[in-house]
């Protein structure tokens, strides 16, 4: 049975904790007055980032005399300057406001959709009857056990920010932005917190419920002088799979694209789904090298690592398709109402959105499509990271425009909150892994596995 060193459990314990520490310094920096944030527009308008126009209309208003040499509508100009300037000033100081609880909002669902993928992975497998994965079933229910925590940390996030916060994430929880909006009012029905909240909850007990019996079948297989819980196993993943499409994507409009609530798209719940199994698949992979490595994993070969790297081309592909079909659509059509969702992303989020097709598309077809170098350790563990960062862009792109506007950046808040999220996956993963033998001993196709080859 696999020992989760001390080494490795510090380490975990470090990064959660000064993540954590980095975190609490991002929220206590964000709060910021208005007078300080009047002060800062000034300084940024005296570099020449914002309030050019105003000053030019002040200056033009100024200029505009009647006969008599006086200024016609004065005083009214510099009310409405004054008017204007004191509302744009407590929009960015919102945003400013917003930005730790984004940030943390971010990476605590980058994480949760990694545990997710490899349990909707986990199922195909036995769904399918996969021959060649069950010496990596181990590892994928290690994965699994950080899907209760993730979701339910997520879920009281995005709760506590419409709650506790100044409605920090989702606008649609801030009952002033209601009554005077239309169409979140039109959409009221399904997007308010009792529903959210109950929605979340009955996501995250499905997801626990076939996880709890999928690990504890497995285990029990082991022992057992039969194929009764395999079987078992079989059936229950099969109906997960239904359950799973269905709220994986009610999952993704309620904890994403609810963010703008005044924008949809059909294709959303696919195009979050291809982001979660890349991103599942690419931990997979990572895992077992580094317990291979360790000698733990002694009958897992290249063909294995040369399947899970096949996997990550293929699903990297398969986002960029949902993408593609997605961008293309909304753009081509300019519907107003829908196209404003990528006007703000390439007007304000050139980097992270040009780099994101970079890192989530080039960089794996061009690495990833020589089947020679998808048996090479490093060379899957370096694409590996690439697409790791590359979706964790993605999951920004889909928050920030609509939280933190033009005001995004990659500092402490983002930082600390990979941090946290990275060292509480690691410890709660390999913990679950202490907990049972990561070789199945009884699993009708371990053979076939031991012996997969091509």
């Amino acid at each position: 049975m696999y020992t989760f060193s001390n080494r490795l459990k510090i380490g975990a314990i470090i990064l959660t904790v000064l993540g954590a520490l980095m975190v609490g310094y991002g929220f206590m920096d964000s709060h910021k007055s208005l007078d300080n944030v009047k002060t800062m527009l000034a300084e940024e308008a005296s570099h020449g980032h914002h309030g050019g126009g105003h000053a030019e209309e002040t200056t033009h208003e100024a200029m505009s005399k009647d006969s008599h040499g006086e200024t016609e509508g004065h005083g009214d100009a510099h009310a409405e300057d004054a008017h204007h300037g004191d509302k744009h000033a407590e929009h960015v100081m919102h945003q400013i406001h917003n930005r730790p609880w984004a940030a943390i909002y971010v990476a605590a669902f980058f994480f949760f959709m990694i545990a997710l993928g490899v349990l909707a992975f986990y199922a195909i497998q036995y769904a399918a009857q996969a021959g060649w994965s069950p010496l990596l079933l181990r590892v994928m229910e290690g994965i699994t056990a950080y899907v209760l925590p993730g979701a339910l940390i997520v879920l009281a996030i995005a709760i506590a920010s419409g709650t506790i916060g100044h409605y920090n994430i989702f606008v649609w929880m801030d009952p002033e932005v209601v009554a005077h909006d239309k169409l979140i009012q039109g959409k009221s029905g399904w997007l308010n917190i009792t529903g959210f909240a109950i929605r979340g909850l009955i996501f995250i007990a499905g997801w626990s419920l076939y996880r709890y019996f999928a690990r504890k079948f497995s285990i029990a297989q082991d022992e057992a002088d039969d194929n009764k819980n395999f079987k078992k196993t079989f059936r229950i993943s099969a109906g997960f799979l239904v359950f799973f499409i269905y709220t994986e994507s009610m999952m993704s409009w309620d904890w994403i694209m609810s963010v703008d609530p005044h924008w949809f798209s059909t294709l959303f719940g696919w195009y979050v789904f291809a982001g979660m199994m890349v991103c599942g698949v690419t931990v997979i992979a990572m895992i077992t090298m580094y317990l291979k490595s360790k000698d733990l994993l002694p009958m897992v070969n290249d063909s294995h690592i040369h399947d899970l790297a096949k996997f990550m081309f293929g699903f990297s592909i398969f986002w960029t398709y949902l993408w593609f079909s997605q961008f293309m659509l909304i753009w081509y059509s300019n519907i107003p109402e829908e196209v404003t969702y990528f006007v703000a992303r390439i007007n304000d989020y050139k980097l992270p959105f040009f780099g994101m097709l970079a890192m989530n598309f080039i960089f794996p077809l061009l690495v990833l499509m020589n089947s020679d170098y998808k048996r090479i350790n490093w060379f899957v563990v370096m694409a590996g990271i690439v697409i790791l960062l590359g979706h964790y862009v993605d999951v920004f792109n889909m928050i920030m425009p609509a939280t933190v506007g033009d005001r995004w950046f990659i500092g402490i808040p983002e930082i600390g909150s990979i941090l946290l999220f990275a060292g509480l996956f690691l410890f709660i993963v390999f913990t679950a892994l202490t907990k049972a033998p990561l070789t199945p001993k009884r699993n009708p196709f371990i053979k076939e596995s031991e012996h997969f080859h091509y």
